[in-house]
């Protein structure tokens, strides 16, 4: 598979702290073969945790994200009718859309969140 979603803490490390990766994301991360996507819900995660204070992210982050060559992935409406079809096994509903999405979209997801695993979708660290 040659297209990867990222989870909020996967790009996090990749801009600001990149020994957090994995050996594995790393290489994924730094091959320009690969399309790498970050999605709308991702984004507005990271949003919603700077606007409350409990993130703190480099001035101009969100734009960078894109100059660099992340792919920026909207949310569909085959995302959301695949969404409400996932079972519970996590609740933080960022994560189950970011599950939706790698699985309409064929994508491997780059997450060290085990909980991912229970989905039926790849899931890399």
């Amino acid at each position: 598979m040659n297209a990867y979603l990222v989870d909020s803490h996967t790009l996090l490390w990749a801009v600001g702290d990149p020994g957090q990766l994995s050996p594995t994301v790393s290489r994924v991360l730094a091959d320009s073969d690969h399309r790498i996507f970050v999605s709308v819900a991702t984004l507005w995660e990271l949003s919603i945790k700077q606007n409350v204070g409990k993130l703190t992210v480099p001035d101009g982050f969100f734009d960078s994200l894109f100059q660099v060559g992340y792919e920026r992935l909207a949310i569909l409406d085959e995302h959301l009718a695949a969404y409400r079809q996932l079972p519970l096994h996590h609740r933080d509903p960022f994560d189950r859309l970011l599950v939706a999405q790698a699985q309409v979209e064929d994508l491997a997801l780059l997450s060290r969140d085990a909980y991912l695993k229970q989905y039926d979708v790849e899931v890399i660290w």
